[in-house]
This record gives C-alpha cells, sequence and structure tokens, in this order.
C-alpha cells in the first residue's frame, strides 16, 4: 500500500514535472501498462505498424535514410512484417561516428546529446529526442511497479555515470529530495565509502535500490563480513543493470539485503530492452523494442539460439536506431516456451550472457564464456577482487587483490586451472594488486577479452 508522500509524487508531482519537459511519459506508461496483457497478435500489430510509421518518417525527414532507401530500392511504405527488417543493413557504432550529424531528423524535438564510453575506451556520440526520453521513463516505471513500488517511494540509486553524478546540481538535489530518491557515486568502493553508504541507505530506508550488480554485491559482502545488517531496512526489491548479473552476486545481494533482485537489460545507446518480472521472465519492451539475434556473419538466427543482440528503438523517430549492433550476446524465448507464469504476453529474452567481449578464445580456437574462468578465481579462498584479461591468444593476465587466507600455491592453482581451459601452452601472468579499478563509468567487469571470437 503506497504511503501519502509516494501517491502525491506519483500522481501529482512526477506527472507535473514530465509535462513541464514535454514529455509523455504518463500517458505512455498508461499505455504500456494495457498493451502487456494484450494477444500476441494485437502487439505485433502494433509493432509492425509503429515500425512502418518509423521508417516513413526516417525516409522523408532522415538524411542517412533517405540517402539508403535511394539507394537501395527500400520502399518503407511497404513494410508489412517485421522481418522486412532483414532488407536493411545493420547499424553500427562506427557507423554512427560517421553519419552522426545525418541521423539527424530535420523536424527532431528537444535532442539531447549523449554519449557511451564503453569497454574500447572510443566514446559513441549519439542525440535522444523527447519521444524516446519519454517512452524508455516510461517502460522503467511500469517495470517498477511490477513489483509493488512506485515513483515517489524512497529510493537509492548507486550509480557511476558522469551523465548523472555531474548534473547534481541544486535544482536536481531539491527534485530529488522531494522525489526521494538520493544517488551515490560507484566510483570508489573503499571500506570507508561502502560503510558511509551503509549508513546513508539506514538513515533513508529505500524502499528499493538501482544500480549496477557489482556494486550491490560488494556493499553486501562488506556488510556481511563486517557484521552490518540490511535486511532490516525495508528494502522491497533491487533493480540491478547494465552489467551481466552472475548468480553469486543474486545469491549474495538477495541474502544481505533481504529482498529479491530485480535485472533489467539496456543501454543508454540501445534503451530499456528488457526488464525482470517477480515471476522470473525477463521480458521485452515489446511495444518499442524489436530484437534479433544474428550469428557472426549477420543472418538472423532463430528463437532458441545464442547471437549477438540487434535492436530496433521504435521511439526514436528525432534520430533513428535502426537495426543496431549492441555488442552484446543473448537468447531470445523459444515459441513453445513455457508462457511466463505472471501472464504477460510481452516476449521474453531468455538470456543475456553478456558482451562479446565476456567471451574467451581457447588456443585451439574453442570459444566459451569468461564464467569458465571466473570461479577459477572466484571459488579461491583469499581472493577480495579480481579480474582477468586476454591480452591474446597466447597470453592471459589475472590481477588478484588477496587476503590472510590466500593459500601459497594460490598463483600456482590459478595457472594450472586456466591452462586446463585455454591451453597448455598458454601464457598465465598472476599479478597481486591492491585495488582493481573500475571502469570510467564506475562499472566492472569481471572477464575482458582483446581477441576476436
Amino acid at each position: 500500500m503506497a504511503d501519502l508522500r509516494t501517491l502525491l509524487v506519483s500522481r501529482f508531482i512526477f506527472p507535473l514535472q514530465e509535462k513541464l519537459k514535454k514529455h509523455t511519459t504518463v500517458a505512455d506508461r498508461r499505455a504500456l501498462e494495457a498493451s502487456q496483457w494484450w494477444p500476441r497478435e494485437r502487439l505485433e500489430q502494433l509493432r509492425v505498424a509503429r515500425l512502418r510509421a518509423l521508417l516513413m518518417h526516417a525516409g522523408a525527414h532522415v538524411p542517412y535514410y533517405r540517402e539508403l532507401f535511394a539507394r537501395t530500392g527500400f520502399d518503407p511504405a511497404a513494410v508489412t512484417a517485421i522481418d522486412d527488417l532483414q532488407q536493411l543493413p545493420f547499424l553500427d557504432k562506427p557507423a554512427i561516428r560517421a553519419h552522426s550529424d545525418a541521423l539527424r531528423a530535420d523536424d527532431a524535438r528537444g535532442l539531447a546529446r549523449f554519449n557511451t564510453g564503453g569497454s574500447s575506451g572510443v566514446p559513441l556520440i549519439f542525440y535522444i529526442g523527447l519521444e524516446r526520453v519519454s517512452r524508455d521513463v516510461a517502460a522503467k516505471w511500469r517495470a517498477t511497479r511490477w513489483w509493488g513500488v512506485d515513483i515517489g517511494d524512497p529510493e537509492v540509486v548507486l550509480w557511476g555515470s558522469p551523465i548523472e553524478l555531474g548534473t547534481q546540481d541544486r535544482v536536481r538535489q531539491l527534485r530529488d529530495a522531494l522525489m526521494r530518491t538520493s544517488l551515490l557515486p560507484a566510483f570508489e568502493m573503499s571500506d570507508a565509502k561502502v560503510a558511509a553508504f551503509i549508513e546513508h541507505m539506514r538513515r533513508a530506508s529505500p524502499r528499493m535500490l538501482f544500480g549496477y550488480p557489482s556494486a550491490f554485491a560488494h556493499i553486501a559482502a562488506f556488510a556481511r563480513r563486517t557484521g552490518r545488517r540490511l535486511d532490516d531496512i525495508g528494502v522491497k526489491v533491487v533493480f540491478v543493470t547494465s552489467e551481466r548479473l552472475y548468480d553469486h552476486q543474486r545469491a549474495l545481494i538477495e541474502e544481505v539485503f533481504g529482498a529479491p533482485v530485480a535485472n533489467g537489460y539496456g543501454g543508454r545507446d540501445a534503451g530499456f530492452i528488457a526488464h525482470q518480472c517477480p515471476s522470473g521472465s525477463l521480458h521485452i519492451t515489446a511495444e518499442d523494442i524489436v530484437i534479433e539475434i544474428v550469428d557472426r556473419d549477420g543472418r538472423v538466427l532463430p528463437p532458441g539460439e545464442s547471437g549477438e543482440i540487434v535492436v530496433t528503438h521504435l521511439a526514436t523517430r528525432d534520430y533513428p536506431f535502426v537495426r543496431y549492433r549492441t555488442g552484446d550476446i543473448g537468447v531470445l524465448a523459444a515459441p513453445d516456451d513455457t508462457p511466463c507464469a505472471c501472464g504477460r504476453t510481452l516476449p521474453v529474452l531468455r538470456e543475456v550472457q553478456g558482451r562479446s567481449t565476456d567471451f574467451i578464445v581457447a588456443a585451439d580456437g574453442t570459444v566459451m564464456h569468461g564464467l569458465a574462468l571466473v570461479y577459477i578465481v572466484r571459488d579461491m579462498p583469499g581472493v577480495a577482487a579480481f579480474r582477468i584479461e586476454q591480452e591474446s591468444i597466447g597470453l592471459t593476465r589475472v590481477r588478484v587483490v588477496c587476503e590472510a587466507a590466500y593459500p601459497a600455491d594460490g598463483d600456482a592453482h590459478i595457472r594450472e586451472g586456466m591452462r586446463a581451459r585455454l591451453g597448455r601452452d598458454v601464457d598465465i601472468v598472476v599479478e597481486h594488486v591492491a585495488v582493481i579499478p573500475a571502469e570510467g563509468s564506475g562499472k566492472f567487469r569481471y572477464v575482458v577479452s582483446r581477441v576476436t571470437p
């Protein structure tokens, strides 16, 4: 049952803010809460109509697509099925960098500049219009309400993006205070910082948490190690996103916070793609998102097979993202999979396996997920933190933060375990370091491979 403060924020204050920003978030959320129960045939009709409208607008108003359609003879008005997308080439990061201005619609409204750093270190600069902002916020809002929490409920956000953290001016601080949201920086996770975060959470008594799974797992591990309780502060759900959620992280977070973990998948570039419901399924925001799974040669794979996730965002008329290669690897649920017990007809992303750089390549060419190496190090005693970097087929470097319980033969155990998977002649370098830094965004990755699968 929402309290009066939550009702005031969710029904009056937040809608007023969105209206002043010229966002259609409230109406969009209501529409999404209706369409999530529609028969699949009706939902598909909506998707096809929205896809056709997006492509017709792109052909008329976006120079990049006007030229592309003319050159290839593609007629957006003839689109009658989602599969018609396969007539178009992929959009990738190099293409966006090369055609940044030509991707803007000539009638775009309220474009805002964004960028992602990514693990490559080469930023991607792109633009987002009012329509997409409204739809993305509405999709997140809908998913929040699946878990019995709402805008206006006390929330702690643990984030590392300089976009959010750089906008903490006085107006933003006052707005966050009004809506009972507090933002903590995930850049530095020293013991002193984590202890302060825990004290902040105890004072805030949040009903929901939102942030990186690695950051919440780190806080949970510190709390358990130091005897600090977090299962009595009132958290109803922990929303995590922006990184792969590992099973051991989920178990640790749920144990320490005494609340379920709700996984989400998306990115600043591709949008809010999928959210986990209380029944466990990762539902795709199908009203706005079209997902294709493709192999390394760009061929579309059937549901149930693993490949790269390609996204078309149907609310990007101002700066279209059509067949955008995310670099993430995933699997769509097959049509004969058991429907989700929640009753929603939204399609399901069965698994997000990670980024392509989370996969490693053995000396014999075998491609495997980095988890094959993660467990070698993670399950050893005395390992406080680690990162595995495959620099080449012949060299993998493992950086380890050790505690007193680290065994004398720990380095040899790591080398032996990794050579058993990568190849007997692979050079495994184990380095003991004082700290494993997060990436520039505040995210953390256990495995990074510079070898193309």
